[in-house]
Parts: structure tokens; C-alpha cells; sequence
């Protein structure tokens, strides 16, 4: 619950005393605090209020330490208290209502930002990601990643970046919004494919949706919008099937697809017919077309895999990566068999991105046992094992390696 109340706790901060920085700051410890004395005292009545007024006081005491802002701080002082400081209620009823959370991801997207620096700042202050989690979804260090959270804050203030509405001018904000999407999409597969001892985080992949939903509404004609709308919803209506009942990760070919959301890939499919048909191709459009070709097969044989490995071959040229080629040669495996998929990771078995990253050992350990070399393949397991920092995955892959050394003997 804190981390979902983090947006509108900031958005309350900000808009008050009108450092973003410093607010973003406060707002950390006082999820921090909330994660160690809720579990033992219990969630306040009012959680959001109870955060402001935590985060509020670090803030004026922080600010009171600054001999250089003494002067802002006695000014501060003269305000409503820190503790009548309170999140004004949602207002359901009135879906055009300014919606603190927006604001924040218009914020965190300011021109003066490199388009990096908006990303990690708003899977921050929106997302409420961590350090560490913004690390790993962008394939670096964690200190790296530190480092650019804090240049970017600091970049936001020398700016002069107020707290305030959407820029009402239409080029601006689609400028604005330019790198949004990238945003939503990190924050989405951080849910989908979380770190720790589960496998989904359904408040991440909802809170995704939902602002994907809201920007769609602002730039009704952007496809990379509407094709990102459209692989979320195609992805998460898979999540009901992705774990079994003790919790384990089911892998897409063994799911039972009557429990995927029917609902959910109607609306999916008719996105990605809509934005392929009316607007220029991006990233976001053809991963949504692969998830579409999944999500047409009643059964996994009945996968298009030929089709899967035109659409990444299109992908590859317009966004490359190494996790494309990776998945990439998964599809060649199902559709050309597995030696065909076997070249592929060879071509990036040195990026420094992948060295440390679980996906490259387990997609080469799935096409080593396909092809019969089981030793290898195990290894290969094991070490995928080691890497990911997700207890599904990691019980998951060591059933693997598991299963493969029972094999042999």
C-alpha cells in the first residue's frame, strides 16, 4: 500500500512547498518508515495522511538544517502545520478531474531532462520503484543508477520545475510526453515479472494500465500509446494462468488458457487492429502483435511461430536489444528448430547488459536441452538460477536443472 500511495503523497508535498527534490526525498523515508512500523503497529486510518505527515516533517526539518534556507524555512514555518497537511479525497465521480499522478509523470518529464533521466525519475516519484529495481530494469548497477536518480533531481530544481497541470499547448505536451511510454512499460514489467518472493505485483501492472489509459485519452492518435495499451492488457490477461496454486511459475506453453481474461485480449486485439492500421509502426506495436498471435491460439501448438519470427525480425530492426534477440531466437527454435535458435545468443553472449542477467543463460539452457546437449543445459539452469532475483523464477529454473539431471540417470 505505500508504494501505491507514494504519487499522491509527493504530488501533496510538492505542490506545498514546491521542491520537488527535497519532497521526492522526504517521500522515500517516510515509505521507509511506514515499511517497518505499519507491519508491527498496524496501517493508519488515514495512510496517505499519515505518510504527508511523516514525509512533511522530514522535509522541514531538513530544510531547517540548511543555513542557506533559513530565511525560506521561517516563511515555511508561518504555513498551515505540517500534520493538517492532507491529500484531498479522489473524486470518482468526475473522471476529468486534475489527477495528482499525471501531473508528477509531466513533471518528472521535463525538457530540460534527457530522455534517461525522465525515465529513471518517474518510475521514482510515479512508479515508486527503488533504486535497485530501476537498476535492473535497465540492466545496470545499482550505484550507476543512484547516480543518475540523483542527477536528475537536481537537474529537475536547477530548472526551476514547478508542480502544475499539463502544459495546455498541444506540440509541448506531446513533446512532454514523448518518453512516457518507455516509462509505463518498465514499470509494467517490474509487476508483471517482480523481484522477490512473488512472481506479479498487480498494483504495478494496474497502476501501468491505468496511466497508459490516461495518456492514450491526451494523445488519442499516437499509436506507440495505443500499441502499449495494447501489449499490457494482452500480457496481463495472462497473469491468472502464469502460477499454479502453491505459487509456481507456469511457463506460457503449459498454462490453462481458459483462465486467461477473454475480456482483457478483446480489447488487446482490438487496439493493435486499430494502431496498425492507422498509424506509423514503433516498438510498442509489434510486441503487442506477438502478444496477439499468442493470444489467437487456443492451444501453444496452434502458435503462429512462423508469423512470431516475422514480427521480431521487424522489431530487431526498429528497437534492437538483446533481450529482442533473445526472444528472437526462441521463436526461431519453435518454428525452424533449435540449432536455428542457437546462433542467435552467441551474438550477444558478451554484452556487458546480459553478463549478469538470468534471461540469457535460460533461454540458451531451453535450447541446449532441446537439442539433446542435457550437461550443458543444466549448467546453463543453474546459473539462471543464481541470477534472477525472483523466488518463482529461481525455484523454477532449479526444477529444470532438477528435472534434466533425474533424466540421466
Amino acid at each position: 500500500m505505500p508504494r501505491r500511495l507514494a504519487p499522491r503523497v509527493l504530488a501533496a508535498l510538492a505542490r506545498r512547498y514546491g521542491d520537488f527534490a527535497s519532497a521526492e526525498d522526504a517521500v522515500q523515508e517516510a515509505l521507509l518508515s511506514a515499511a517497518t512500523q505499519w507491519p508491527a503497529r498496524g496501517v493508519p486510518e488515514r495512510p496517505d495522511g499519515w505518510l504527508i505527515t511523516v514525509a512533511a516533517r522530514r522535509l522541514t526539518g531538513q530544510l531547517r538544517g540548511e543555513t542557506a534556507r533559513r530565511r525560506r524555512t521561517e516563511r515555511w514555518a508561518a504555513l498551515t502545520p505540517p500534520q493538517e497537511l492532507v491529500a484531498p479525497p479522489a473524486d470518482a465521480a468526475d473522471p476529468g478531474a486534475a489527477d495528482d499522478t499525471l501531473t508528477l509523470l509531466v513533471l518528472c518529464c521535463h525538457p530540460s531532462l534527457a530522455p534517461p533521466a525522465r525515465i529513471v525519475l518517474t518510475l521514482r516519484a510515479v512508479g515508486g520503484l527503488t533504486t535497485a529495481e530501476i537498476a535492473r530494469a535497465f540492466l545496470l548497477p545499482e550505484p550507476t543508477m543512484a547516480q543518475r536518480v540523483s542527477r536528475a533531481k537536481q537537474r529537475v530544481r536547477a530548472a526551476g520545475a514547478r508542480f502544475a497541470p499539463p502544459p495546455e499547448r498541444e506540440r509541448e505536451r506531446a513533446e512532454r510526453y514523448r518518453s512516457v511510454p518507455h516509462v509505463l512499460y518498465l514499470i509494467f514489467n517490474e509487476g508483471y515479472t517482480a523481484t522477490g518472493p512473488e512472481l506479479t505485483r498487480g498494483g504495478l501492472t494496474g497502476e501501468a494500465i491505468r496511466l497508459t489509459r490516461m495518456v492514450r485519452r491526451l494523445l488519442p492518435e499516437d499509436g506507440e500509446v495505443a500499441g502499449l495499451l495494447a501489449l499490457m492488457v494482452l500480457t496481463d490477461a495472462r497473469r491468472p494462468a502464469r502460477t499454479g496454486p502453491d505459487g509456481a511459475l507456469v511457463p506460457l506453453a503449459e498454462q490453462d488458457r481458459a483462465r486467461w481474461d477473454r475480456a482483457a485480449i478483446a480489447e488487446g486485439l482490438a487496439l493493435i487492429g486499430h494502431t496498425l492500421a492507422h498509424a506509423p509502426v514503433g516498438p510498442y506495436q509489434p510486441q503487442a502483435a506477438i502478444a496477439a498471435v499468442h493470444a489467437e491460439a487456443e492451444r501453444a501448438e496452434d502458435t503462429d511461430w512462423p508469423q512470431v519470427v516475422g514480427v521480431y525480425e521487424v522489431l530487431r530492426a526498429l528497437a534492437p536489444s538483446p533481450v529482442v534477440t533473445l526472444n528472437h531466437a526462441v521463436a526461431l527454435a519453435m518454428a525452424r528448430g533449435p540449432r536455428a535458435g542457437l546462433a542467435l545468443p552467441e551474438s550477444v553472449v558478451d554484452d556487458p547488459r546480459l553478463t549478469r542477467h538470468h534471461r540469457l543463460y535460460a533461454v540458451r539452457a531451453h535450447l541446449l536441452e532441446l537439442v539433446g546437449e542435457l550437461a550443458a543445459a543444466r549448467a546453463e539452469f543453474q546459473a539462471a538460477a543464481r541470477l534472477t532475483t525472483s523466488l518463482p523464477k529461481q525455484r523454477y529454473l532449479r526444477r529444470r536443472a532438477a528435472r534434466i539431471e533425474h533424466a540421466g540417470e
